[in-house]
């Protein structure tokens, strides 16, 4: 298990294990409207299938990761990849609007053991600085299904109807079960300790009275709320505000997807050579002259295409650069709780970025225009500032 010939044989796993969830997310989105007239509903109805999905995401990043602790990697993933693989098959037959919802949230419990375990399995395989560079790896890898998985979602829903973006999901959990099944070995020597929901709470506590922990962590979620505050506040921004077509947001996102890709990869390449917490440090400093620029060209009245999308390719690169390292900063804090801390720290993301997609929201029913976002991403960009300096304090005094 030590040698570094064999644990790059489960890379290819590990990166199509944690493509799942993301995938699933992101292929049925084309597909939304034309359910409202498939069921018969109205399209607040539809949205409930997305609403079910983050929410089986989110509880279920909570869950696996203290059961991976006391039980190993192995079992709830394989259960994981099961449950992935069944709710894909209820989505793809579901007749009702009901059923297609409980197979959304299946989708998303199962499609979560992928996103949490992989990095448990890294931080499992190498030590602190390698599982950053591992993770930027597979991070980069896997940011490629919500590139593309519109895309092609659109075109399965063209050629086939919609049914068929949920078989090719149950077609790649099928083709992702078997590997994982046959190849990955446990990956947990230190399981055990604790039982129940009483040592999953405590153990969540633990972690939470850990300046360390909190500091990565929290890191990590409000740089993710710069970027939901952006996804949530760019389509509003385009269509109303700069009067384009909801195809340029499209076209023009892919350069966003390209800055994450190419942050992850510079965390890859360079995250054993100068450490997380430099990588984080650059990455801050990157991110917040990304969300700067941005505002000063609103500020200045030359809001546009190029000046929303280019200094957001900044931000998402920064976001390559923070995001891997703050999470492999948050699972080290405490080896034997990997699991837990990364379930933790993820859901931690979520919560945040749903906080800010939602703060953007109301705040452009308020004042419709580009400055609620930019307000929102500038306010999160400096708390992911003030939680990295936390976490530096923390361990400063650990030393």
């Amino acid at each position: 298990m030590s040698s570094p010939a064999i644990r790059r044989s489960f890379l290819p796993v590990l990166v199509a294990m944690s493509a799942l969830g993301p995938m699933a997310l992101n292929i049925f989105m084309p597909s939304m409207p034309g359910l409202a007239r498939q069921f018969g509903v109205d399209y607040g109805t539809v949205q409930l299938t997305l609403t079910f999905f983050l929410v089986g995401l989110s509880v279920a990043q909570l869950v696996y990761g203290p059961l991976s602790d006391r039980y190993g990697r192995r079992p709830p993933l394989l259960c994981g990849l099961i449950l992935f693989l069944g709710g894909s098959v209820i989505c793809t037959l579901a007749e009702t609007i009901e059923i297609l919802m409980l197979g959304r949230m299946l989708q998303a419990i199962g499609g979560c053991s992928g996103l949490v375990l992989g990095r448990a399995i890294i931080r499992d395989l190498y030590d602190r600085d390698h599982s950053a560079a591992m993770i930027g790896y597979v991070t980069t890898a896997m940011a490629l299904a919500p590139m593309f998985a519109p895309a092609l979602g659109g075109l399965l829903d063209d050629l086939f109807g919609w049914r068929a973006s949920f078989a090719f999901c149950a077609l790649a959990g099928l083709l992702v079960l078997g590997p994982v099944a046959i190849l990955l070995p446990e990956t947990n020597s230190v399981r055990g300790g604790g039982e129940g929901v009483g040592s999953l709470l405590r153990g969540y506590a633990g972690l939470l009275r850990s300046a360390a922990f909190c500091g990565y962590a929290l890191q990590t979620a409000f740089t993710s709320g710069v970027f939901f505050a952006f996804i949530a506040g760019a389509p509003f921004v385009v269509v109303t505000v700069l009067g384009e077509p909801p195809s340029s947001y499209g076209l023009w996102f892919m350069l966003v997807s390209l800055g994450y890709i190419g942050g992850n990869f510079l965390t890859g390449r360079f995250s054993v050579r100068f450490g997380i917490d430099r990588m984080i440090a650059a990455g801050a400093v990157v991110g917040l002259a990304g969300v700067v620029i941005l505002a000063t060209t609103g500020w200045f009245g030359l809001l546009s295409l190029p000046a929303l999308f280019l200094p957001m390719m900044v931000v998402a690169l920064s976001n390559g650069l923070t995001l891997p390292n703050g999470t492999a900063g948050a699972i080290s804090v405490n080896p034997r709780a990997a699991g837990a801390a990364a379930g933790l720290s993820g859901a931690l993301q979520m919560l945040i970025g749903a906080a800010a997609a939602v703060l953007v929201g109301y705040g452009q029913d308020i004042d419709p225009s580009q400055y609620p976002m930019i307000w929102t991403m500038l306010g999160s960009g400096l708390l992911a500032v003030a939680s990295f300096a936390l976490a530096m304090k923390a361990r400063q005094m650990r030393v």
